[in-house]
């Protein structure tokens, strides 16, 4: 399938997990694709350029994405992938931490997408993506920072899309369930017992596994791409079944 063909792409946190499986998704998909991440310059993609950039300084931002849109040609596509993590309750987390992960979960969409406006404006097919989460539409259990962040990403694709749709740019989000990426698998070396808690995430999502990264890339590309070109404003689940679906325990099916 080759529908994006002729459009240029630029994803951030691209080094791995979901922003990887998407950049690679796109690029297979005929899209010239850019990766903007702080850790990786290259990528193992030959048909995927990787830039460094740290999304908390807004110079650094607008330099890589001026220069992203330099080398491909333009703008079609900018997913806004990037996001750090916490675990804890109200309590847990000091004040810094509340600042960190609200400045590269939110504040991070806001940098990249204003550098990236001027391309997008450009475009004939213009489409921003941004990766929310379940937490933004679920409450879980130890993740009380992280959820507002997530909750925050939601309100702002709303209004972004609100602000940008008579200007021919369309602004979606994607909702993953628990996803099988470096991330989650971080949590769950952290654990008392791993094993358990695999377990635990699998059986919170009613299809009985955790999601993965291709999964949620598949969506990403959806929303990115010429078929979803009447599709803005949406928030789009990849989450087994978590949001919509009330199970009965096992034992009383």
């Amino acid at each position: 399938m080759n529908d994006m063909s002729g459009l240029s792409a630029l994803v951030t946190g691209g080094a791995s997990g979901i922003g990887r499986a998407t950049a690679r998704l796109l690029a297979a998909r005929g899209a010239r694709v850019a990766v903007l991440d702080r850790t990786a310059e290259r990528t193992e993609d030959p048909l995927v350029s990787g830039y460094l950039a740290d999304l908390g300084d807004d110079d650094s931002v607008r330099a890589v994405v001026q220069g992203a849109a330099r080398d491909l040609g333009g703008l079609d596509i900018l997913v806004n992938n990037a996001g750090i993590g916490a675990a804890g309750t109200v309590e847990d987390n000091p004040d810094d931490e509340w600042h960190r992960v609200l400045d590269v979960n939110v504040v991070g969409i806001v940098r990249t997408s204003r550098a990236a406006l001027p391309y997008l404006r450009r475009s004939a097919h213009a489409a921003i993506v941004n990766t929310c989460s379940i937490a933004a539409t679920a409450g879980l259990p130890q993740r009380a920072l992280y959820a507002a962040s997530k909750g925050a990403v939601l309100s702002l694709t709303l209004a972004m899309a609100a602000d940008h749709v008579r200007e021919g740019i369309r602004v979606n989000c994607v909702n993953p369930g628990t996803a099988d990426t470096p991330w989650v698998g971080r949590l769950l070396d952290a654990a008392d017992d791993p094993e358990a808690e695999r377990a635990a995430l699998n059986a919170r999502q009613p299809i009985g596994r955790l999601v993965t990264a291709d999964e949620v890339a598949g969506a990403i590309a959806y929303l990115a791409s010429p078929a979803a070109a009447s599709v803005t404003g949406t928030a789009l689940a990849v989450d087994g079944g978590m949001a919509g679906l009330r199970l009965r325990p096992e034992a009383q099916r």
